[in-house]
C-alpha cells in the first residue's frame, strides 16, 4: 500500500508466492514508506533483515533471482500507474481480481467492497457498480465478503490492455 503522511492510501502492487516484500533490502536500504497487508490468508516465510542480508551474501543465485523479481515488480507498478490514469473502474477491477486470482489457488476470493475500494483508490459505490457490471457479464459471482471468478476469459476481455504486461514480463524474466 502506498500511503501519504496523512493516511490516504491505495494499492501499489500485488505480491503472492512468486515474490517478496522488503525489496529495499535487495538494494541495501533498510526501510520504505509503504505498508504491506495480507488480503487473503496464506502461508509465508518470514525472515529477519539481518539473516536475509546474510543469505544474499552467501547465495548469489538467490540474490540475482530476487533482483529479477524486483524488475518484474517494477513493471507491475508502472502498469498500475497507467491503469489508474487511463482505464475504467471496471477494467481496473477486472485486472486487480485477475492478478489476485493468479496468486492464489482458489476460485473464491474473500474480498470485501471496502477492501477493494481501498485497493483501487475509488469510492465504495464505484466498486459496487463495477462488480455488478462484472457479474452481469458473467465474469464473477459476488456474495457477502467474497467474489468468485466464474469466467477468466471474460474477465480478461473486460480488463483489456489493463492486464497482461506484467504477466508477460514475469514469464520472460523469471520463467
Amino acid at each position: 500500500m502506498a500511503r501519504t503522511p496523512f493516511g490516504m492510501q491505495a494499492e501499489a502492487g500485488i505480491i503472492g508466492p512468486e515474490g517478496m516484500t522488503g525489496l529495499p533490502l535487495l538494494h541495501g536500504i533498510d526501510s520504505w514508506p509503504h505498508a504491506t497487508i495480507v488480503q487473503i490468508p496464506c502461508r509465508a516465510l518470514c525472515i529477519g533483515a539481518d539473516a536475509f542480508r546474510a543469505v544474499l551474501l552467501e547465495c548469489r543465485p538467490l540474490h540475482d533471482r530476487l533482483l529479477r523479481y524486483a524488475q518484474v515488480f517494477s513493471v507491475q507498478l508502472a502498469q498500475g500507474s497507467l491503469c489508474n490514469g487511463r482505464f475504467t473502474i471496471e477494467q481496473r477491477l477486472a485486472r486487480w481480481l485477475l492478478m489476485c486470482h493468479d496468486r492464489t489457488d482458489r476460485e473464491d476470493l474473500p474480498l470485501t467492497h471496502e477492501l477493494l475500494s481501498m485497493m483501487l483508490g475509488v469510492r465504495r459505490a464505484g466498486i459496487t457498480t463495477a462488480l455488478r457490471s462484472l457479474e452481469d457479464a458473467g465474469a464473477v459471482k459476488t456474495r457477502r465478503g467474497g467474489i468468485g471468478i466464474r469466467d477468466r476469459t471474460r474477465m480478461r476481455d473486460i480488463a483489456g490492455d489493463a492486464y497482461g504486461v506484467p504477466e508477460a514480463e514475469y514469464a520472460r524474466v523469471l520463467a
